[in-house]
């Protein structure tokens, strides 16, 4: 169903979430166009699928702004219906967008199965290297990152989204997210070494990458003037019972325990917002967009915050409150909107080890967090070579931690702590979740791909070679999951008969 509820009376609607991962890119040797070398990327991929299916811009309106209004001078995202842009049999999303090759995971129902299909999307990304070489001149090759920062003052997004219930309103949102975006940076930021905000110094090293490019508190952009809470209202689903939080505060992580983590305790966050268990607790911070930066520079995790009340927290202390409450509203209403319980009560367990361990030993957790791993390996490195923090060296080395090519990739040379195994991100790379409507959509590429004109997250249109195309519609995000369509797939020969079957 798709506002499952549990016998705590939960009203908490389920937490479908996916990411967006922008990649940074680089061909040596040729066009400096990243634009050029994205559409290369992708399309010897899609190429080698046999199967290219585009994406169906119909319903696209990232214009739309959950506040109902735009302020002036606001730039929403601009849809690029000319660049390559292919749905996968997965059910993901893989296309340029603007200057990057982009993968939109599938939708997933909970926090693991968001890092397998994360992790998929990093392989298709390697497969794609792999096809682009055997085409390109043999003086070229291209050269992928799961970064956010060019080390020019550019930036680039991992974006998140989550289910969410309509009927609570965006102010309550904004008020209740804040002070847990600003501060789960501590264990959600990949690293940096040194600040790309002008006329800043003395930032050695940090915990995010993308605090520095955060201007704003609430506002649509993504490019510029970029927002700590993001207003695009674009559900992808019933727009009368949904809305979709779109977060862009968050890094892209390597390390799988940062991005279970990461997407586990805001869908915990989001589904306590929906059942209004806050009593009278106010963490609002005075000052939500310098607190971005001050908790990315402070890696010692001590210096404390300004409330809206005049008193003052860590980023850590507020962490423990919101977790306090997570265990409370697990208490009070279970687990089923966060993905059930295994999964649920792992993500408690693991976001109160982690955050234990940053309060007393926060180098302990160089196998699981991204910013302590890079940490440590860098400053290693410095000091055995008499470095200064400065020196553009470690700057090579920020930038090869994220290398998605295996022989480059200082992360791949880390023994970092695995949640899935390398059998189940290849499954994934291909095959799509089985509890959310991302299942119809890649099966259904999967049986009958040249029979689909285009599919985007909510419909997928056919063409059965007579006139007018057909489109199914995908409203519900828990329908079209394998317990409810597999026996009708089966039982269908062809696209013409799924489609009289879905019309009676």
């Amino acid at each position: 169903m798709p506002r499952t509820r549990c016998s705590f009376d939960a009203v908490a609607v389920p937490k479908v979430m996916g990411i967006e991962t922008e990649y940074g890119i680089a061909l040596r040797g040729g066009d400096p166009n990243p634009i050029a070398a994205s559409s290369i990327l992708i399309n010897a991929y899609v190429n080698h699928l046999q199967r290219k299916v585009g994406w169906d811009f119909e319903d696209e309106s990232p214009g739309r702004d959950a506040r109902g209004f735009a302020r002036d001078g606001s730039s929403p995202p601009e849809v690029e219906t000319h660049l390559v842009n292919a749905v996968l049999t997965n059910g993901a999303r893989y296309y340029v967008d603007h200057a990057h090759p982009e993968y939109s995971s599938p939708e997933c129902r909970d926090a693991l199965s968001i890092v397998k299909w994360d992790r998929a999307g990093e392989r298709i990304l390697q497969k794609s290297m792999e096809l682009a070489e055997a085409i390109l001149p043999g003086d070229q090759h291209i050269a992928i990152y799961k970064n956010n920062s060019d080390g020019k003052g550019n930036s680039y997004g991992c974006h998140e989204n989550y289910l969410m219930d309509r009927s609570v309103p965006f102010a309550t949102i904004v008020n209740r997210v804040m002070p847990f975006f600003v501060t789960r940076q501590i264990y959600t930021g990949s690293g940096k070494v040194g600040s790309e905000v002008p006329g800043v110094d003395g930032v050695a090293f940090q915990i995010t990458q993308r605090a520095d490019f955060f201007e704003e508190e609430v506002g649509l952009e993504t490019t510029l003037k970029r927002p700590i809470v993001n207003t695009r209202d674009e559900p992808h689903a019933d727009t009368q019972l949904y809305r979709r939080l779109h977060v862009i505060c968050g890094d892209a992580n390597m390390a799988e325990v940062a991005t279970f983590l990461k997407v586990g305790s805001t869908a915990f966050v989001l589904a306590m917002i929906e059942d209004d268990i806050w009593g009278d607790r106010d963490l609002s911070l005075a000052a939500p967009v310098p607190a971005m930066r001050q908790v990315s520079n402070d890696i010692t995790l001590r210096r404390s915050l300004e409330l809206e009340t005049g008193a003052t927290m860590t980023a850590l202390a507020i962490q423990w409150e919101y977790l306090g409450l997570a265990r409370k509203w697990a208490e009070e209403h279970g687990f089923d909107a966060v993905g059930g319980e295994r999964v649920g009560e792992q993500v408690l367990d693991r976001w109160e080890q982690v955050l234990a361990a940053l309060e007393t030993d926060p180098m302990s957790l160089n196998k699981q967090l991204d910013w302590v791993a890079k940490y440590q390996l860098i400053d290693a490195y410095r000091e055995r070579n008499g470095m200064d923090w400065s020196n553009a060296r470690l700057r090579a080395m920020d930038l090869h931690y994220h290398d998605l090519r295996p022989a480059k990739s200082l992360f791949a040379r880390m023994s970092m702590e695995k949640l899935v195994t390398a059998e189940e991100v290849e499954e994934a790379v291909s095959e799509p979740p089985r509890d959310t409507r991302a299942y119809f959509r890649g099966r259904c590429l999967q049986r009958w791909g040249s029979s689909i004109a285009a599919a985007n997250w909510d419909s997928i249109v056919f063409d059965l070679g007579t006139d007018p195309l057909r489109r199914i519609g995908m409203m519900e995000p828990l329908k079209g999951t394998a317990e409810i369509v597999d026996r009708l797939l089966e039982s269908c020969a062809t696209p013409a008969e799924l489609l009289e079957r879905l019309g009676s």
